[in-house]
């Protein structure tokens, strides 16, 4: 390595990701991004131009995985790798693996133990850096290698489509809800203001299974809503919230005049079951400009996709602003990716509703 700060080259389809990253290594003196990509291709183009000391590199990213990048880059062009791979049991496989093909070590992604603190993954990431940019890497053809493969990584359209015909506006109106860390005090904060006639509410608040039921329940104490966990079918009805339960995704149906839910066990979403995608892409099936989607306090970029489609059929979409969040990650990525048409504080964002619900023109209301 040449002397200087050590050069470094992120390689993350996630853009929080990207933006976690480049924001740690940028307090460091001795550290120096010069160049990010959203995936393989575009980094061997920046690679071949920056020549990085280090590279921190995903596993599972669209169009060609983590492993096989990893394979050509050690076999042509040997250099120190730091693995930023998910918190699962497929994450770890491919990490394992990843190990095996010559990366020098790896750091799980945050969020996806308990108790997981940004400050120490943080701390983590950049002497793993420093211990890589000094290792000794060669050109690595192990057998292993031939046989690896990884999981594609599962989209929102692999769990739920786009339909061809989308609903009309003057339909039933209806709020989606997502939220994670953080989104427990959050929510309660909100609902609490929202009176017994409020409109039907459907909410994915990332939890494990076992938690969702008891946090429906205590809602239900504190609300004037009628809060319970989902069951499969369930209509959905004014004055209203169900929660979807841990471990399984929520799903918005049109019945009849209303609205249902429907309960699925299908793949992760953004590393998530329930997703808050899956919710919000389901509310562009079913209820389209007459949704009211509101991304709340959380890690990750979950929900960010789906308030795009929904703000592009003409739901209203809100995000809770920065000032409020515990974790201003979720509704960040769906700002940045044009999905948000209000952002506004947490006491806000139940007057915004209720504005809208008694006189059902949102894009008048100041």
């Amino acid at each position: 390595m040449a002397a200087g700060p050590i050069k470094i080259m992120i390689v993350d389809d996630s853009a929080l990701a990207r933006e976690f990253l480049r924001e740690i290594i940028s307090q460091e003196r001795d550290l120096e991004l010069v160049a990010s990509a959203p995936d393989p291709y575009i980094a061997k183009e920046k690679f071949l131009k920056k020549k990085p000391d280090v590279i921190i590199l995903d596993v599972e990213m669209p169009r060609m995985d983590g492993l096989t990048f990893l394979k050509k880059l050690m076999a042509s062009h040997p250099t120190p790798v730091v693995m930023f791979s998910n918190y699962t049991q497929a994450g770890a496989e491919a990490t394992l693996s990843a190990l095996s093909l010559g990366a020098v070590d790896f750091v799980a992604k945050p969020g996806g133990g308990k108790g997981t603190r940004l400050e120490d993954v943080a701390e983590e990431l950049i002497g793993k850096i420093r211990i890589a940019a000094k290792a000794k890497v060669g050109p690595r053809r192990p057998k292993l290698a031939q046989n690896l493969t990884v999981p594609r990584k599962v989209e929102i359209d692999d769990v739920v489509a786009l339909t061809k015909t989308l609903p009309r506006p003057g339909g039933p109106m209806v709020i989606l809800i997502g939220a994670s860390t953080g989104g427990t005090v959050a929510l309660e904060h909100m609902l609490t203001r929202l009176p017994a006639d409020s409109p039907p509410i459907a909410i994915v608040q990332h939890m494990p299974p076992k938690f969702t039921k008891p946090f429906a329940d205590r809602l239900n104490q504190q609300t004037n809503l009628a809060i319970s966990e989902a069951r499969d079918l369930q209509s959905l009805a004014s004055g209203q919230a169900l929660i979807a339960p841990g471990g399984l995704h929520m799903l918005l149906e049109r019945n009849g005049h209303g609205y249902r839910v429907r309960i699925s066990n299908g793949p992760p979403v953004n590393r998530h079951r329930p997703s808050v995608d899956v919710l919000f892409r389901s509310g562009v099936n079913s209820a389209g400009p007459n949704t009211v989607a509101v991304i709340m306090t959380g890690m990750g970029e979950d929900g960010a996709r789906g308030m795009k489609d929904l703000h592009d059929v003409g739901a209203l979409t809100i995000a809770q602003n920065q000032q409020t969040c515990t974790v201003y990650g979720m509704p960040k990525a769906a700002v940045q990716l044009g999905g948000v048409e209000r952002e506004v504080p947490l006491e806000r964002i139940a007057p915004l509703i209720m504005g809208l619900w008694s006189k059902n023109q949102g894009r008048e209301l100041q």
